[in-house]
């Protein structure tokens, strides 16, 4: 796992490497899902949570730049997995769970492994752990809105926070540095967490419009901190922003891969509300140069879109359109059925296991009213 999705992606950090190596992800994995537990991918745990991907553990810890004698505070304990990663790392680890079964759970769990220096409550993360600061990092894993005051306030002068933050389905990492009293902060990569509940939710501003969804950046042109991943699609991997001949407008987006079953994917959110939307209509063009599908039945490149319920229940997935072989721009349209239960969408586009190029542009959906 750490050589496949880790290392491979550009983490090189000796203590977060020895730290992703020696904990042991499957003890933070319920049980019917153990055997996926070294995959690279998101897995819920309940109460519409869900353990992160390795390589997002791994990113935000090596963000963060632990240090031997630091002490860390952490908002959203979730499976306590990201707190048992950091404590193999640093002095003290200081977790907060706004769920309390949550945060009972892991509790128990990190005791049991015996991670003594993990501190744990359950409360808001919001208002930080007051009695324990001032804390040299700060790791947030769940997504506000804008930076919450209080956590702010609690970073030592020089510390270092990495938190998500956004809309509900487009956000971005950033990195925040107390410089003379005041934060400095840099736009990162994009993003998709659960939203930071309690009181950040209930100042959140934007709610998103689940009657009249809508994908961002579906022409791959926008990259506002120019760090040459595209805006509005997260957990890019093996991607690149393309200029040559693109089928509209200055850029399309690029994966590829050299060798079968590797992520090549690019991720997008949506609130979709089931009672309403009936179908979706997609349109995409495609250029391709030596695709071949992976292994796996699921190795194939395509435009994939996964159906949730509201408390995130898979309900399926549909293979909107998959390409092979080499061809110049073709456009792909279909119209797929939504499940009456879905409350949010993830889009995945990419080679997906599948080696070659794939180039996509113009890709559009647009929603049709159940009747």
């Amino acid at each position: 796992m750490v050589a496949d999705a880790i290392e491979s992606e550009g983490i090189t950090n000796p203590l977060v490497l020895k730290a992703m190596r020696t904990v042991p992800r499957h003890e933070f994995v319920p049980g019917p899902l153990r055997a996926r537990a070294y995959e690279d991918t998101a897995l819920a745990i309940g109460s519409q949570q869900t353990i992160s991907p390795p390589y997002i553990v791994a990113y935000m810890t090596d963000t963060l730049d632990p240090q031997p004698t630091d002490r860390v505070l952490e908002v959203g304990t979730g499976s306590g997995y990201q707190a048992a990663v950091l404590a193999a790392i640093v002095q003290e680890v200081y977790s907060i769970e706004i769920v309390t079964a949550l945060a009972e759970s892991a509790a128990e769990r990190l005791t049991k492994l015996g991670y003594a220096n993990v501190h744990t409550k359950a409360g808001d993360g919001y208002e930080g752990w007051a009695e324990h600061a001032p804390f040299d990092k700060i790791i947030v894993t769940c997504s506000p809105e804008s930076i919450p005051q209080p956590l702010a306030d609690q970073l030592k002068e020089g510390g270092r926070m990495i938190i998500p933050i956004g809309e509900r389905y487009q956000q971005s990492f950033y990195l925040l540095q107390k410089q003379d009293g005041k934060l400095v902060q840099k736009q990162l990569v994009p993003t998709l967490f659960v939203p930071m509940t309690g009181q950040s939710e209930d100042q959140r501003r934007i709610q998103p419009d689940a009657d009249h969804p809508q994908l961002v950046n579906g022409d791959f042109e926008a990259d506002r901190n120019e760090d040459g991943r595209v805006d509005g699609w997260h957990y890019q991997r093996q991607t690149e922003i393309c200029t040559e001949q693109p089928m509209s407008g200055q850029r399309c987006l690029r994966f590829t891969s050299d060798a079968p079953d590797e992520a090549a994917q690019a991720l997008q959110g949506c609130a979709v509300n089931g009672r309403r939307i009936g179908a979706l209509d997609f349109a995409v063009w495609a250029r391709t140069d030596s695709v071949v599908p992976g292994p796996n039945r699921d190795d194939i490149a395509a435009l994939v879109v996964h159906f949730y319920d509201s408390v995130r229940r898979d309900l399926g997935a549909v293979v909107v359109a998959q390409w092979r072989g080499t061809d110049n721009w073709q456009q792909s349209r279909r119209r797929i059925p939504v499940p009456p239960a879905t409350r949010e969408i993830i889009v995945r586009i990419g080679l997906n296991g599948a080696s070659g190029t794939l180039d996509l542009d113009e890709l559009q959906m647009a929603p049709v009213s159940r009747r």
